[in-house]
């Protein structure tokens, strides 16, 4: 993997928008780094005017005037309790929606965001190709034109003959639901080595939950975090998240996730984990067995046993491994095998593109 490191350039920020647009847009970035740290957000950004002039005081607009808009828009709100400034619901949609933008900017022009299977028969996307109609079609998707021109094959202008035959319908494409739970790997190798791999991971699963919420809202997306064990998160606890001095329990994390689908009953169902690491930790008899050296085979096959029940219940495993390890790809190997998923070898600056893509392509699929 090759990284290029730069010296900051200012001009390369938003340059439209209002003197609080700018710098909201820089906040949102920080927030979602500092893992929903206002106090530490606000720090770095008071860092940054310092060194960039973020807010040039010829504009007669400061980070103190920037900082009142946000209390008066509603972003941040004081908590009694903890005695701490924090963000408020409407700051933790608006990081959805700058995530979901940021990562539609960079899919391919044209691609695939139709929500449609390969399949045709009764549905509501209309085709081009037309059918002969059959008793219980839609009458709103017949095709007037051919139905006419069969007519005319047989009649004339002067004495109409219609006939069952004659009609034809558009062809229609199912829409299918699709149950999806997306791991994040919270193991402290998510940012061990200088890198940052937590951030792109949040920022995504923001992005899926704000897509499917606004656009698919008949589809399930359930997060889970796992490390030395695995949790449920809620969508708004996404930018709070922040890696531990975490194993990767991958195992525990594919076991709660089996069992969330199974309860769902969508015909398809699938799993998308974002790691950058081995399994190297697993509960055995009650306490947490771990090995970070290597890859322990006690721990690996009871992960492909997981995979296979996985697939048993029809259940996909996309991996994103968000690492090169070389020895890390025969593992990724076996999982996929053992589960008849996918794996990616995703860089942090088109993981986004992937899962997008992978997730609309496979709401196109019928599981059989």
């Amino acid at each position: 993997m090759h990284f290029e490191y730069t010296k900051f350039d200012p001009s390369k920020l938003t340059q439209s928008g209002s003197p609080f647009d700018k710098l909201y847009d820089i906040f949102q970035q920080l927030l979602l780094i500092s893992s929903g740290d206002v106090s530490q957000a606000l720090r770095w950004l008071t860092e940054l005017d310092k060194m960039h002039n973020l807010a040039p005081k010829q504009d007669g607009y400061g980070l103190g005037n920037f900082i009142e808009e946000l209390e008066e828009r509603g972003y941040l709100k004081y908590n009694d309790e903890t005695a701490r400034v924090e963000i408020t619901g409407k700051t933790e949609r608006s990081i959805r929606q700058r995530s979901l933008e940021e990562i539609f900017k960079g899919l391919r022009k044209g691609g695939e965001g139709n929500h449609k299977t390969t399949y045709a028969g009764k549905g509501t996307e209309r085709e081009p190709e037309t059918r002969s109609w059959s008793f219980g079609d839609d009458i709103t998707h017949i095709d007037s034109t051919s139905t006419l021109m069969n007519v005319l094959r047989h009649s004339s202008i002067d004495n109409m003959d219609m006939k069952e035959d004659d009609l034809e319908v558009f062809e229609t494409d199912h829409h299918t639901s699709t149950s999806t739970v997306l791991m994040i790997d919270l193991s402290h190798s998510m940012i061990l080595y200088g890198e940052d791999r937590i951030t792109p991971a949040k920022k995504v699963a923001m992005a899926l939950s704000e897509l499917i919420m606004n656009q698919y809202a008949k589809d399930s997306l359930d997060i889970i975090a796992f490390g030395n064990d695995a949790w449920q998160v809620s969508v708004k606890d996404l930018p709070y998240l922040k890696v531990g001095p975490y194993h990767t329990n991958t195992l525990a994390g594919l076991e709660l996730a089996r069992h969330i689908l199974q309860r769902r009953k969508f015909a398809n169902k699938q799993i998308f984990m974002i790691t950058d690491g081995k399994p190297s930790a697993m509960f055995d008899g009650g306490k947490l067995y771990k090995n970070s050296f290597g890859l322990d085979r006690k721990i690996v096959n009871r992960v492909l046993d997981e995979a296979v029940k996985c697939r048993r219940d029809r259940i996909h495993i996309t991996t994103f491994m968000i690492a090169s390890d070389p020895y890390l790809q025969g593992f990724v190997r076996e999982l996929t095998e053992a589960n008849k998923g996918r794996a990616y070898y995703a860089t942090l600056d088109n993981l986004g593109g992937y899962i997008f893509e992978d997730y609309i392509r496979n709401r196109r699929k019928r599981v059989q």
